[in-house]
């Protein structure tokens, strides 16, 4: 028996959890291990069952074996491309087709590329098993690659690596710069998304040809997971698969180049536009995903990046403050893998300083031993994470199919968990020194473009060493295929009879001390989650203290009960357990996630957090710096800035129109005494509730929240009132536009105002804007995306908050085209006004939205968070079973009747991006668009910083105003 195997025997998926410094030990956490069933076809595909009959969806999921690596000589981003094009046409169906199949059984489906792999993956109720199973049928042996799927698949994602690399300010940084420089010969050097160049000079022989070499029974792995009858399961895969053969000719072969290990340190500086704050890196070579010392290589990199007792946190972001992050990470690909450091340097603090903590920390784990107390809570850390990954069926075949493409052994995951548990405190230090090593290592630097010295190319960032040649696919030389006409093709299998899935019952009772706690157990894996709700949220913060309740929820847990923060963080984490707080605009929340065996131990500290936070000044001031520095680089990227300007103009100077997280000069103005006036006026038992989900009974959870929170005691005097009329009244609608030079696409973003939710007028909203933009079958997605190859993705959604919240459509594309996809955008919002749907789509959409919810609902987190909400919402508990009921009562009448809040004149709508590139074509369209510079942009105003202001006075959705008491 190997040593691995006696782990595994002897205490599969335990650990003793470890409380804090003192080591207090706790009931073991235990990890149910995966459990499944194989089979091989004849063919050569492997089939993996994994039956759940308590689940209420079932997943399918398709892995090839064939990635990044595989992209052909020239092609980089290839597979990507590929994995785009295969998810849309085949014999039997019309472009897009499978997404309405899957959608309107009110499933979801998407598909990923990695350097090892290509997946297909679908989770749907479990009587459409065989439809799915159908679909992947279809797609390997009958796709149709035509020169319309090529050519729009293409220009979809070169926008999406638009959105993912170019417009985020460190996306250059992780994918080209790191990516670059962290192999020189290795198959692994290029970045699986490709380059616009290499995109643009492929062909459609060339997707053929890939498909034709790659894509096939062999090198296909097949996981089913989820409620399904596994000998039924066992007779669709011989219907639908057994008779696909493999083509004549082999999976190419490509003899792979040899990594010479790295002897001499290299340097490389790096310039990008709308960089922000300058980021430092540092590449060592990793391991592949079976090396015996991955596990040990977890365990360190655990102790010094998992979570806020980390050595990179404390050292670098807690202690001196001179990163605003910095963390580890282990990458591990099937052939070979990466150790990378990265961090963000603070605003005002010196890159050098930077690197020489970065290199003190990494220096102490190779010269010294970590602590019995690190060792253990990284161990716990890593028990807890993979617990929390195998709550759902879904997550479980994930898992699964990962440890399969990556290490070619199913029993992986579990042999890596005995593996981390026997990983001692000599074991890190000595992968510490042998992975850690100076001499292999690449220190990057990256700054904006203005700081590029006179003469310093653009591509500086390229690694010296010749990229590697690749392998040259054969050309294709079977037949292409063609989309079938209508009356010939073969239609999907017909959906199977429903099986039941029950919905959580949540109960609730009050304590004497007036709080409401509500239990609804929603698993039986040995996990909880208690969310507490607090009426009060970024709606309630002063006008010139914008973030104020956001700052109370997360300095809370900076100190409390005679803990400090990296006490609590210590604790914590050694416990297996996650915690974190917020505001939004109607009700701030704190959480903690634990395994079961923990929650004694971690009620106490959330106890502490609630009743009797420190909040010291020098945490409120560490906590501000960090949040303005954060608050700089999310100001400089489209999207969220086109958010948060577009909740300026559409409600003003309302309490809803100030940001929740605040902005630097907000921040700047917040004093201890203002987070204490806050914290003392709402944190009270009698403005709150409790929410416990998961493992727990609920005698269990209503146990807890005694022990943990029978002793909070109200103030005197009565609840503070919430803000009557949070959304003040309706503006009129503006079209602004944010110059941000250097921005590598365009955010387009635009809003109507919405009912209250609890409104009965918020539920044919809800599946009218789910036809404007739900998905993949919605409007703006198919008009945007599938039809013009303008971007990577757009949707609509319909915000709930308690005085109306916004249906927003937001998306991405080049600069050159924001003016066009505005026009696109808001003629969306006026199509259903006079354009009726069709009852069949009415049925469709609404079988989406409940769909999407039985799915949130079976998670822990998913079923607490929408009970949280209908907790701030004022709606009741039945609202769990109401929901779908509210949402199938839409008709085609009351859809339209809806539909007639969203028009093109009520629009508010901001573009931000390189304005010189869009603003003369959107000015056409619209000449009273107003453009700020965003050096000038003020989102403390509710004008924006312009000179008047913004809005006048519309006409709000019905209701008057509201007072009185929050969450309980």
């Amino acid at each position: 028996m190997t040593r691995t195997a006696a782990l595994l025997g002897a205490s599969l998926l335990a650990l003793t959890a470890f409380a804090g410094a003192a080591s207090a030990q706790t009931a073991p956490i235990s990890v149910p291990p995966l459990e499944y069933t194989h089979r091989e076809l004849a063919n050569g595909l492997d089939v993996y069952a994994m039956p759940d009959p308590s689940a209420g969806t079932v997943t399918v999921t398709l892995w090839y074996d064939v990635g990044g690596k595989d992209d052909p000589q020239g092609r980089s981003g290839f597979a990507h491309l590929f994995e785009h094009i295969l998810s849309r046409k085949t014999v039997n169906l019309p472009y897009g087709q499978i997404s309405t199949i899957v959608e309107n059984a009110g499933g979801t489906r998407n598909a990923s590329t990695g350097q090892d792999f290509t997946n297909y993956y679908e989770t749907v109720p479990p009587q459409y098993l065989e439809t799915m199973l159908w679909t992947h049928a279809e797609r390997m042996a009958r796709p149709v690659v035509d020169e319309a799927v090529f050519q729009a698949e293409r220009s979809i994602v070169k926008e999406e690596l638009r959105q993912r690399v170019l417009a985020p300010p460190y996306g250059r940084f992780q994918r080209f710069v790191i990516g670059d420089n962290a192999f020189d010969e290795s198959i692994y050097r290029r970045s699986v998304i490709g380059s616009i160049e290499e995109l643009d000079s492929a062909v459609i022989e060339d997707a053929r040809a890939f498909h034709e070499a790659y894509y096939r029974p062999a090198t296909a792995t097949m996981i089913v997971s989820g409620n399904f009858d596994p000998a039924q399961l066992n007779r669709w895969v011989d219907q639908y698969f057994a008779g696909i053969e493999n083509p004549s000719r082999p999976v190419p072969v490509f003899e792979r180049p040899v990594e010479t290990p790295r002897t001499t340190p290299r340097s490389v500086d790096s310039y990008a536009p709308n960089v922000p704050l300058p980021a430092v890196g540092i590449i060592y070579p990793g391991v592949a995903a079976n090396h015996p010392d991955a596990a040990a290589l977890d365990v360190m990199q655990g102790i010094l990046s998992r979570g806020e007792s980390s050595r990179l946190y404390q050292a670098l972001v807690y202690d001196t403050q001179l990163a605003s992050n910095a963390g580890l990470g282990v990458g591990s690909n099937e052939e070979d893998g990466t150790i990378t450091v990265t961090a963000t340097v603070a605003r005002g603090k010196a890159i050098a300083d930077v690197e020489a903590a970065l290199n003190a920390q990494l220096a102490r784990m190779r010269d010294e031993p970590v602590t019995a107390a690190e060792l253990a809570e990284a161990k716990t850390e890593i028990v807890a994470g993979e617990l929390r990954q195998r709550e759902t069926s879904s997550g479980r075949a994930f898992i699964l199919g990962q440890a399969i493409v990556s290490e070619n052994n199913p029993k992986a995951p579990d042999e890596h968990l005995a593996a981390v548990q026997a990983v001692t405190a000599a074991d890190v230090q000595r992968v510490a020194r042998a992975y850690l090593n100076d001499q292999a290592r690449v220190s990057l630097r990256y700054q904006d473009e203005s700081a590029r010295p006179a003469g310093v190319p653009e591509d500086s960032w390229r690694n010296p060493a010749p990229m590697p040649t690749f392998l040259t696919v054969p050309a294709a030389v079977l037949p292409a295929n063609e989309l079938l006409p209508e009356g010939q093709r073969m239609a999907p299998p017909a959906p199977g009879e429903a099986r039941a899935m029950a919905t959580p019952r949540p109960v609730e009772r009050r304590l004497s001390n007036g709080l409401r706690v509500i239990a609804a157990k929603s698993t039986d894996l040995p996990i909880m989650n208690a969310q507490l709700v607090i009426g009060g949220g970024a709606a309630a913060d002063p006008d010139d203290r914008a973030g104020l309740a956001s700052m109370t929820a997360s300095l809370a847990t900076q100190g409390a009960g005679g803990r400090t923060a990296p006490e609590i963080a210590r604790t914590l984490e050694a416990l297996g357990a996650n915690i974190g707080g917020g505001a939004d605009s109607d009700g701030t929340t704190l959480f903690v996630s634990a395994p079961v065996a923990s929650a004694e131990a971690v009620g106490e500290v959330m106890a502490d957090v609630v009743m009797k936070p420190a909040f010291a000044a020098e945490e409120l001031e560490r906590s501000r710096t960090q949040t303005i520095n954060a608050l700089t680089v999310n100001l400089r990227q489209p999207g969220p800035l086109a958010s948060l300007v577009l909740n300026r103009l559409a409600y003003g100077g309302a309490a809803y129109g100030r940001p929740a997280s605040g902005t630097p000069e907000s921040l700047a103005r917040l004093t201890r005494e203002d987070v204490t006036a806050f914290h003392d006026a709402w944190w009270r038992p009698d403005n709150a509730t409790l929410i416990v989900t998961g493992g727990m009974e609920p005698e269990a959870a209503f146990a807890f929240a005694e022990k943990t929170f029978g002793g909070w005691r109200a103030p005197s005097g009565a609840v503070p009132a919430v803000t009557a009329r949070a959304g003040g009244e309706m503006l009129a609608p503006r079209v602004v536009v944010v110059d941000l030079p250097g921005a590598g696409q365009a955010a387009v973003a635009a809003a109507v105002r919405g009912p209250r939710r609890s409104d009965d007028a918020w539920y044919p909203l809800a599946v009218a804007n789910s036809v404007i933009g739900g998905g993949q079958n919605g409007h703006l997605f198919q008009e945007i995306r599938a039809k013009r190859g303008l971007s990577y993705g757009a949707n609509s959604s319909l915000g709930a908050r308690v005085d109306g919240g916004l249906l927003t459509a937001a998306t991405q594309t080049k600069n050159e085209s924001a003016a066009e996809v505005v026009g696109l955008v808001l003629a969306e919002f006026d199509r259903l006004r006079t354009e009726a749907v069709e009852p069949q789509i009415v049925t469709d959409r609404e079988t989406y939205l409940t769909g999407g919810f039985s799915r949130n609902i079976e998670t822990t987190g998913g079923l607490g968070g929408f009970i949280a909400d209908a907790v701030t919402y004022g709606l009741p508990l039945s609202e769990i079973e109401a929901y779908p009921t509210k949402i199938n009562a839409t008709t085609p009448e009351s859809l339209m009747a809806a539909a007639q809040a969203v028009s093109s004149e009520q629009a508010y709508v901001v573009v931000v991006g390189q304005a010189s590139m869009f603003i003369d074509a959107l000015r056409a369209q619209h000449p009273d668009v107003v453009v700020i510079p965003a050096a000038e942009l003020d989102l403390n105003s509710a004008g924006l910083g312009l000179q008047g202001p913004v809005s006048s006075p519309r006409i709000a959705w019905g209701g008057g105003p509201r007072s009185g008491g929050g969450a309980g």
